[in-house]
This record gives structure tokens, sequence and C-alpha cells, in this order.
């Protein structure tokens, strides 16, 4: 279909990076197809500043609750894994919900639980919130970093330099918002895009309707995962999002502040806002290791192995960014399997 001509297609999610990873589809396809690593990755794309808050809480005798996957995330040369070790209340959760349990089994202490991920996570933190309010929980807060997932696609089609011709897009995401908030990709950038599933055959499919829309120059929004994703998507899970958070302007790794790509905590749940309810102090001095490249692997800038301290300095045992560290980030993947 190709010919000479090369594309560059991005997989937006990190848990298509991991399927495609550990199918082996990168040496497989065709030299003229390029895949990279896009800004999929909740943990990846959550800023140091963002971590540092986390930190505080930790070491203001709050009790932590998190995805495991932020634990060892460093900022300023530490962790919440490192804290924990030191005797800090930090709490590692698989829903939300159970943060819930450990604010009623600790009466007396302050129970952060710490809201990262996009719109398939976000539900879930919005039910824990008015459980929280329905059972009068005075003791539980939510740090909200949650981001949305369609505008920092916008910086991507806008920019020359990562120069992507097409896009496989979430599957889990989409799930929730549908497919329609991706239509701008198509209609005003021409580029085009499919959200897929995440078994081989789907990414197959998925980069076939890409390569095909590339070749015959009709860019359009494709579903190829219509046994979980609609046009319109979960609307009643979008009223629970809408009923709990309101649009905010995010800093993202990377890419820096995005407005209205954000979700904050609405007024009428400010009792549950970590960040009104402690008066966490900002952190625009946080650092990362310097040498870390993980701020240009989560826009396809740069593939993991472009760093120098992949696989070298940066392992899963003595990881030194967010996409080493996350089971959804790039670094890990391409480590794992040997890419």
């Amino acid at each position: 279909l190709l010919g000479d001509r090369k594309i560059r297609l991005m997989e937006v999610c990190g848990t298509h990076t991991v399927a495609i990873s550990r199918a082996g589809f990168r040496p497989m396809l065709s030299p003229s197809i390029e895949l990279l690593s896009g800004p999929g990755c909740p943990v990846c794309v959550t800023p140091a500043s963002d971590i540092a808050k986390t930190i505080w809480l930790a070491e203001n005798d709050k009790i932590v609750a998190t995805f495991g996957d932020m634990m060892k995330v460093p900022v300023n040369g530490t962790s919440l894994f490192q804290l924990k070790s030191r005797g800090a209340k930090v709490e590692v959760v698989y829903s939300p919900l159970e943060s819930l349990d450990i604010a009623r089994e600790n009466p007396d202490d302050e129970v952060v639980f710490i809201g990262v991920g996009f719109e398939t996570t976000v539900p879930t933190i919005a039910g824990t919130i008015k459980t929280a309010k329905e059972h009068n929980l005075k003791n539980f807060s939510v740090l909200s970093s949650a981001k949305t997932m369609p505008i920092p696609l916008d910086i991507i089609c806008r920019s020359p330099d990562i120069a992507v011709d097409g896009f496989i897009l979430p599957g889990h995401v989409s799930a929730i918002i549908g497919a329609r908030p991706y239509r701008f990709i198509a209609e005003k950038y021409r580029k085009p895009g499919v959200v897929t599933g995440f078994e081989p055959m789907d990414i197959i499919e998925g980069i076939y309707l890409l390569t095909e829309m590339l070749v015959e120059n009709t860019p359009r929004i494709e579903i190829a995962y219509r046994r979980v994703v609609t046009e319109s998507g979960n609307e009643f899970a979008q009223k629970i999002i809408d009923e709990v958070f309101e649009p905010c302007d995010s800093d993202w790794r990377g890419i820096g502040i995005l407005p209205n790509s954000g979700l904050a905590i609405r007024e009428e749940f400010a009792e549950f806002d970590a960040q009104r309810k402690f008066d966490i102090p900002d952190f625009p001095d946080a650092k990362d290791n310097p040498a870390c490249k993980c701020d240009r692997v989560i826009l396809g800038a740069s593939k993991p192995t472009d760093c120098p301290l992949f696989g070298v300095q940066c392992t899963p045992q003595n990881p030194q960014g967010p996409c080493m560290i996350s089971s959804e980030g790039a670094c890990a993947a391409y480590y794992k399997y040997g890419e």
C-alpha cells in the first residue's frame, strides 16, 4: 500500500504500547511504518510538581492512599516508596473505594487518595467522593491530578517536530467519552484516527485502517472496537464526572499548562478536595532526574532507547522516571519485551 512512503503512527494509550511490545509488532511491521508512544500513561504525564504534593502530604502525617504505580516516582531525590520505608503512612490501593475503608478504620487520621488518571478512572473517583459525602466521612479527601485525553492530541497534531500522520486512539478512555471528541483530528488537521481494542488482531486492524486512509487521503475517525466503544460513549459515566468535577487548567509533563485539560473537584464537594482542605503549597521547583527523557517519550519525540539512562542506570529495579515505573510506561514496556 505504502510503496516508498513512510508514515508515523502514534499509539496514544499506554496499554496499547504494552500490547504492541508484548506482541512483538514493531520489528514485524514494514520499515515504512513507525509506531510512536503517546501521552496515554496517567502516571507518566503527571508532573514533578504534583508528585511533590503527594510527598508533602506523606511528610505531614496524612495517610496517603495511592495506586501502586505512583509509589516509586522520584522527585527531589525521594518518593512515596522511600517515605513509607521510613515510617510514613502510605497505603497502596487497587480501587479508590478502598481508601474509604482506610478512612473508616482510622477515624483520627486524615486519609488522602491521590486521584491520578484519565476519563477511564475518573468515574470511580467521582463515585468514591459521592459515597464519602453520603456517609459523612469527614477524614477523607482527594488530591485531584485527573486529566482529560483529547486536548493534548491537539498539541501533538500541531507539532512539526513530532510529525504524527495518524493515531491509534485509546480504547478504555473512548469507552467513556466515545469517538466524537476526536473528530477535530480529521476535520481540522486532516489526520486519521482509529479507536482500537487491545488484542493483537484489534491493533493490526487499526494499523491497516490507518494505512488505508493515509494512502487514499480520506482521513476520518473510525471505531474498530465497537464491542465496547460508541460514538457518544458512556453517558452515565460522563454524568457522574460532570456532577463531581469541573474542567480546569492542568500541567502535563513534557507539555506544560493546557487550558481545560484537567478536572478539579466542584465547590459542592469542596470538603473532599485535599488541595483546599490542607492548603497544599505549590512546588514549581520540583525536579526530576535531568537526564531522564520521559518528557519527550510521552510525546513521541524520543523513543525509550534514545535515553542515555535506559537499561543502564534506569531499570525496573532502579527506575529514574515514571515511564520505567508505570505498568503502562513506554520505557517499562520496551525494557520488559526487549525492544
